[in-house]
């Protein structure tokens, strides 16, 4: 079986990060697609195209970031596919290695699954974010059946479930993406499987770092964050988007896939 790293960067210092950390990166990907946003600064577009064997794509739109990644993962051809942000799979391949590895397995026998965050991960991100995720993650572990952590920024799929995606997703609601993909699992009938991890704690306090932060500089910088109102209203409008992709996706009418119709005649 083979997976495929389907990933979005904005880069905010991380790049020389990635550069030291892309030879493992390889070695646990079949490919890497890198989905850029049309902002991302020349020296950091050159440093990722040297880098080898990666598929890297600059989208017109930054909301399309998300969506053109799974388009250009499904073109591989692989058997499954990891989403992740990539200032999550860098910090969780420095801080917790063994763990990412044990999860990319858990992927390959799934057909949905959901990756979220331990208490302990949880915890190290501010209150802002903590709580205005709980609204959105509730809501749909209530529709759904399930506890599930929407908004960890990771999520496996099989090829086949990818497939039904695309048939059915808005490349233009990034964010919205947390949601929406795992409704529209539920509604074709692939199971909703669910992995919760350490790797994937609070990840902006590496910005600018060579490496990851500690929680030191994690504790202080929810200090900082929750101090600000403006990062509360912007958590308030992510979570708004949240809810919203994820309802609409319930509503609307979906497109059936030829290879899940003949799946489920079976």
């Amino acid at each position: 079986m083979s997976i495929v790293l389907a990933t979005t960067f904005n880069p905010r210092g991380e790049t020389g990060r990635l550069q030291q950390l892309w030879p493992q990166i390889q070695a646990l990907y079949s490919e890497v697609i890198i989905s850029l946003p049309p902002s991302i600064a020349l020296e950091d577009a050159m440093v990722i195209r040297t880098l080898e064997s990666a598929q890297n794509h600059v989208n017109g739109e930054w909301s399309h970031g998300r969506y053109m990644a799974l388009q250009m993962a499904y073109q591989t051809g692989a058997d499954y596919i990891h989403y992740v942000d990539m200032d999550r799979l860098l910090r969780w391949l420095e801080t917790r290695p063994d763990e990412l590895e044990q999860t990319i397995r858990q992927i390959q026998q799934s057909d949905c699954l959901v990756i979220g965050r331990t208490t302990a991960a949880r915890e190290t991100h501010p209150q802002a974010m903590r709580q205005t995720e709980a609204i959105s993650s509730s809501l749909f572990s209530r529709l759904l059946g399930q506890e599930l952590d929407l908004s960890a920024g990771s999520k496996g799929f099989s090829r086949s479930a990818v497939e039904y995606l695309l048939a059915n997703i808005q490349a233009g609601r990034a964010i919205g993406a947390d949601s929406e993909w795992v409704v529209i699992c539920h509604r074709a009938g692939f199971k909703i499987d669910s992995l919760l991890v350490d790797g994937l704690d609070w990840e902006i306090p590496d910005r600018y770092q060579d490496t990851a932060a500690d929680a030191t500089r994690q504790q202080q910088m929810i200090i900082e964050y929750d101090a600000d109102a403006d990062n509360w209203a912007h958590r308030v409008k992510i979570a708004h988007e949240i809810v919203e992709a994820g309802m609409d996706a319930f509503e609307r009418p979906l497109i059936e896939t030829l290879k899940h119709s003949n799946e489920k005649e079976k």
